[in-house]
């Protein structure tokens, strides 16, 4: 994801054009025609005294949703749908291309799914597989929209079995669509309990559409259960881990915090389908399944296969944070299914078991390891403590039973835990009647962060650049937790991941920065979707079973978050903040680790235009450097053939006469270094 830095001296000047809608009439006086009429000139001033104002190190982070196939299917590496058949249709993922259901299947086979008379946890089913005629009976697994494999690389396949009467063998075998054999193994199961099998697969070619195909040696009967397959080549090497691709993805996003599990799927459509963390941790075999919120939520976009394996837990969530060196921030139920369905209620009265799970959360990512959940994080493999600061209640949760329930898991958590800082919500709209109550309450109560949710068509985003000038500066701070431009007049799917909607969304996060002070956190929604198998879009990663890429939006959050700063400065034209004017958008920082200043400037006109920055109290001199982000064409699109369509270029520039002097192109995001 290293951007090549061309070493290019130029003196052009920076192209800033203003969005006028709603926002300040530009000063005349404060803009020349240059030589061109499609090119006009803009001063700026950058004020070097301190704001007091610092840009807080989770400024810029990621969320992340298990919605669009993201964890089972995506991140979480398992290749295999189903492993262990607890999916409430016990073989759905996989076939018997010749058997029946309503047969002896004599001349083939049938897998019996049976109960475990003493199941482990949620590890509740297994295969009682009975071969009749095993030159006939075929088990096939397709994966998740097929399994991906690539040549060359290694694969660990693992199967649990016992009970065997009569199988000699079986074979597991990597084929193509087309039923060629890309890698195979045997094993010689034994009559007696469970015992896991394991070997190495190393495909000959490159397929995206893989499936596992079973067979067997021998007429008789064998139990299987957790068959599965993970590639070798994971996020640092851990067996059975992450996929490497996708966290390196973010990893390059330098997220100050990662914000986890969701989102809706926390609440579930019902509360016996909201999400409970403690289901989620300890022996990834014994985790119970739990269907998916997103399973059938969109009659256009069904997923009825999607469910929750919970092989990326919190745990694996937890650690993944502190890989990439960001704040963990989980969230959690409040006693309220998701009002966008049932909207379930926890009587008060009952309340009680949802506080205590919140109560162990905070154990069992901070306590010692003597205690019960301190122990269990210490049995995973990690008995130092996580460190976890922040826990949110509820999401996009409204109304007065919201609050009711939330003051009762406030009261608790904070005399228990103090310094916990906790993320509350004022609902799921920007804007309305919902959204007042909610901040009034917020407000009574004193509340440390309020998780503000957007999805709006990129002109919303430009106009509200300004969106919190006028909010409380000493007042209750404010989450960005979930925002994306959504274009109308394009496919639903990838396309809205367009130019359009990622200079948009870049104007809009000049804004976040500029009130750093009200602003603490801010994050796009959603994270990451797979291609066959999305349910919502624009999301910022897109991915299949090989590849994955970044989207323009993807750029525009890296751009942000790799050049965070630590002290906000002032930008100004004529001595107001660039909220539109000329349609340009702009923001400044300094980060006293670098003594870099940093300028974000967008030019959303169709023109070029020069700005010219000079700096009150101290002189520029040297060189810097200017990254940008452009497409001429607002529908343009990054895509698995042309990942890199919109992508950073990075050039240097010489400082004429102490100031700044650079020609914005038109339609861009650029980003500004020079050491002061």
């Amino acid at each position: 994801m290293k951007q090549s830095f061309l070493k290019h001296t130029f003196f052009i000047g920076l192209i800033v054009s203003g969005f006028v809608s709603c926002k300040d009439k530009v000063d005349e006086e404060n803009v020349s025609e240059t030589t061109s009429t499609s090119n006009k000139t803009v001063n700026l001033v950058v004020d070097l005294k301190d704001t007091g104002i610092k840009i807080q190190p989770t400024m810029y982070g990621i969320f992340f949703e298990d919605i669009n196939f993201s964890a089972d299917g995506g991140l979480y590496a398992e290749l295999i749908k189903n492993r262990s058949f607890e999916f409430p249709d016990a073989k759905m993922g996989w076939k018997q291309p010749n058997s029946a259901r309503p047969s002896l299947n004599g001349n083939s086979g049938f897998a019996k799914i049976t109960n475990y008379v003493t199941p482990k946890g949620g590890n509740k089913k297994y295969s009682h597989t009975v071969v009749h005629n095993d030159d006939n009976y075929e088990l096939i697994n397709e994966g998740f929209r097929g399994i991906g494999l690539k040549q060359g690389k290694r694969y660990d396949l693992s199967v649990m079995m016992a009970h065997n009467e009569g199988i000699e063998k079986i074979n597991f075998s990597l084929v193509d669509s087309t039923g060629i054999i890309l890698a195979s193994t045997d094993f010689k199961p034994k009559n007696d309990d469970w015992k896991t099998y394991e070997a190495v697969l190393m495909p000959n070619k490159t397929e995206a559409k893989a499936m596992l195909k079973i067979t067997f040696e021998g007429t008789g009967s064998v139990d299987l259960d957790m068959i599965s397959l993970f590639p070798q080549d994971t996020w640092k090497g851990r067996k059975k881990g992450l996929r490497k691709d996708l966290v390196e993805l973010l990893d390059d996003l330098n997220p100050g915090f990662l914000r986890f599990p969701g989102g809706c799927i926390v609440e579930g459509r019902s509360l016996a389908q909201r999400y409970q963390w403690q289901k989620t941790v300890g022996p990834v075999l014994e985790r119970e399944l739990l269907i998916n919120r997103w399973n059938n939520l969109f009659d256009h976009r069904p997923a009825h296969d999607y469910f929750q394996s919970f092989g990326l837990g919190f745990f694996e969530y937890f650690q993944l944070s502190e890989d990439l060196g960001a704040e963990p921030i989980p969230i959690l139920g409040c006693g309220m299914a998701c009002q966008f369905n049932t909207g379930e209620l926890v009587p008060l009265e009952n309340l009680d078991p949802y506080v205590q799970e919140a109560l162990n959360l905070v154990e069992f990512a901070n306590g010692d390891i003597e205690t019960p959940w301190g122990k269990l994080r210490s049995e995973m493999g990690h008995p130092e403590p996580f460190n976890m600061k922040y826990l949110g209640i509820g999401n996009e949760q409204w109304g007065p039973e919201y609050f009711e329930r939330y003051e009762v898991f406030v009261k608790a958590i904070s005399e228990k835990y103090p310094d916990i800082i906790i993320v509350s919500t004022p609902g799921p709209f920007p804007d309305g009647d919902m959204f007042d109550y909610g901040w009034e309450q917020l407000k009574r109560l004193n509340a440390a962060l309020a998780d503000e949710h957007y999805y709006r068509p990129p002109e919303w985003f430009r106009a509200n650049a300004d969106r919190y000038d006028s909010y409380d500066r000493d007042g209750v701070k404010v989450f960005a937790g979930e925002y994306a431009a959504h274009p109308k007049g394009v496919d639903n799917g990838p396309k809205e991941n367009n130019w359009d909607a990622a200079l948009s969304e870049a104007a809009f996060m000049t804004g976040l920065e500029r009130n750093a002070d009200v602003v603490h956190l801010t994050a796009y929604a959603p994270l990451m979707a797979h291609e066959k198998g999305w349910q919502w879009a624009p999301d910022l990663i897109w991915f299949n079973n090989l590849e994955s890429y970044g989207t323009p939006n993807y750029y525009v959050q890296k751009l942000f978050s790799n050049n965070p700063g630590t002290d906000l400065l002032k930008i100004t034209q004529n001595g107001k903040p660039l909220i539109g004017q000329n349609e340009l958008f702009a923001s400044a920082v300094k980060d006293v680790k670098t003594n870099n200043l940093i300028i974000k400037a967008v030019n959303t006109s169709k023109e070029n235009q020069t700005i010219v920055i000079s700096t009150s109290g101290t002189l520029l001199k040297g060189k810097g450097t200017i990254t940008i982000l452009r497409s001429d064409d607002l529908l343009a699109l990054n895509s698995f053939e042309k990942p890199n369509n919109i992508t950073l270029l990075s050039e240097e520039f010489e400082i004429i006469d102490e100031k700044i002097v650079i020609q914005l192109k038109s339609q861009s995001m650029n980003v500004i270094k020079i050491k002061i």
